[in-house]
């Protein structure tokens, strides 16, 4: 067997572990409360060491976000990859309008939304997840309009933009906290950028 067919398999392995890992995690969470379920519960739960899981996740809070890399990976891809002629802020919109809808089409996400903002611990954790983004997205932002690093108009819609994500959680008020939002960030974005700028 190749040396990239074994690193593949240990790739394979290692995210399935973390996935079995991270739902095992939010069921407890889901049927008992996040208060009420321990790291170690967790791991027996899982049939893995709490050494493995810490390998995985360093923090409890972190087991109810697993898709954190993945999510500012989307984030990137929503600048670098939208159609020629959508502006930044309009990508972005997008963006989050297409997450509210698929927050509306599965029930699990209202659970999970709703686990989120019940734990003082998650919500936290979640707006500074939402906010380490910033930087990424921010140089983006920047790359995308041809500068070496970000400039006060990039992080400005940047953090503006991810800030909406907690307030977006509760459904009924999502659309229109998206449009004043991105209406807000729009014209600021026209104001400040050049006619090069997307």
């Amino acid at each position: 067997m190749g040396t990239n067919q074994q690193l593949g398999r240990r790739e394979r392995k290692k995210a399935q572990t973390r996935k079995l890992i991270a739902d095992t995690a939010l069921r407890l969470f889901l049927e008992r409360g996040y208060d009420n379920v321990g790291v170690r519960e967790i791991a027996q739960e899982a049939d893995v060491a709490t050494a493995t899981l810490f390998a995985h996740f360093p923090s409890k809070e972190a087991l109810v976000f697993d898709q954190d890399d993945e999510q500012e990976q989307r984030l990137i891809d929503v600048v670098r990859e939208r159609p020629e002629g959508t502006s930044i802020p309009g990508a972005l919109r997008g963006w989050f309008q297409r997450m509210v809808e698929t927050a509306r089409e599965e029930p699990g996400l209202a659970e999970f939304h709703s686990l989120i903002e019940s734990t003082p611990a998650l919500r936290d954790y979640s707006a500074k997840m939402w906010l380490r983004h910033e930087n990424a997205l921010a140089a983006a932002i920047a790359a995308d309009i041809g500068l070496a690093a970000p400039d006060t108009a990039s992080r400005l819609v940047a953090r503006t933009a991810l800030e909406i994500i907690p307030s977006i959680r509760s459904l009924d008020e999502a659309a229109r906290i998206i449009d004043v939002t991105f209406a807000f960030i729009e014209a600021g974005w026209a104001a400040t950028a050049s006619p090069a700028t997307g």
